[in-house]
């Protein structure tokens, strides 16, 4: 069952409701005046509220995980890494996550730095890097988590749980689809 409030276009939502604030509406519908409805303003706002959420969360974050001197792009590679079914290498990692091999070294050597990981040479191949997780890493989470998650439930309680399974499945055909044509011509 799709949840009422996603009935309206999201632009007659964002233009009806005077509690938001004039700047917000401006710039979340800056050029899409006279298109309200209209497919591709739909998405272009679909577009603009992901960056904007993705900014505002990850502000959130950041601040979340300050005095443990991580980052959110910190965080976010250490869980991707340990879903990993084998430690990769810093060239696998960088096209997982989509990012250069340089920034990732950066990265990757910051939390080397902070005891997160280790970058050792490849058992085959001494020139290649693999990226291993270290008990620091396992201790650190286990002891973070619960708060954390239970963080993120209050920055999302405006939504019920049907909008969350809603938005977690359309989300994620979305990265899937991304992912896909990230790899076509």
């Amino acid at each position: 069952m799709v949840p009422p409030s996603l009935g309206r276009s999201s632009l007659d939502r964002l233009k009806g409701n005077i509690l938001l604030m004039d700047s917000r509406r401006q710039i979340l519908c800056l050029g899409l005046e006279g298109k309200r409805g209209a497919a591709q303003a739909e998405r272009v706002m679909l577009f603009r509220l992901l960056v904007a959420n993705g900014m505002e969360l990850r502000t959130r974050m950041d601040r979340q995980l300050s005095d443990s001197g991580l980052t959110t792009q910190q965080a976010m590679l250490l869980q991707v890494l340990q879903g990993q079914p084998e430690e990769p290498t810093l060239k696998q990692l960088a096209t997982t996550l989509a990012m250069s091999h340089q920034n990732l070294k950066q990265i990757a050597s910051a939390l080397e730095r902070k005891g997160f990981l280790e970058i050792v040479p490849d058992e085959r191949d001494g020139r290649v890097r693999r990226l291993r997780l270290t008990q620091q890493h396992h201790q650190f989470w286990k002891r973070r988590n619960q708060d954390d998650h239970a963080e993120v439930a209050q920055w999302t309680a405006a939504l019920s749980l049907a909008e969350v399974r809603v938005l977690v499945r359309g989300l994620d055909k979305l990265h899937q689809a991304l992912m896909r044509s990230r790899s076509e011509p």
